[in-house]
């Protein structure tokens, strides 16, 4: 378990924390100093006790506003994905319609052109007995 050395108030604190977690309780503590001299500075001496415990629900506050801006956040995300996903499966069916109507008019162009080649081809059979000079 590693430690870190930390001053809140005035105070020194050795506090035991995970390894490599020495730099993040150092700035957390920092975070609860500010609020206190925040606090301090905007209300006098009103007793530290008093003083941390305002600077703590403060603190809770904060994180509080965030967990619903977070929640709110992720329900965001979650109605944004559901209508993409409505909108990719709503691409996919046009996709498929415009691939059997282009099949379908391939189809279509192509009975077309057999069709012509056989008019012109009776066309031609017809004339063939016909004299040049008409």
């Amino acid at each position: 378990m590693a430690t870190a050395i930390v001053t809140i108030a005035g105070r020194t604190y050795r506090m035991g924390c995970d390894e490599g977690q020495e730099k993040r309780l150092e700035e957390l503590a920092a975070l609860v100093d500010g609020k206190i001299a925040a606090m301090k500075e905007s209300f006098g001496e009103i007793g530290d006790q008093r003083i941390v415990v305002m600077a703590a629900l403060q603190i809770a506050d904060e994180a509080a506003d965030t967990r619903d801006q977070s929640t709110e956040l992720e329900t965001e995300v979650k109605s944004l994905r559901a209508r993409l996903e409505g909108a990719q499966a709503r691409e996919s069916a046009l996709e498929a319609r415009l691939e059997l109507a282009l099949g379908d008019a391939a189809s279509r162009l192509e009975q077309l052109a057999r069709d012509l080649s056989r008019k012109d081809a009776g066309e031609e059979s017809a004339l063939a007995g016909l004299p040049d000079e008409l």
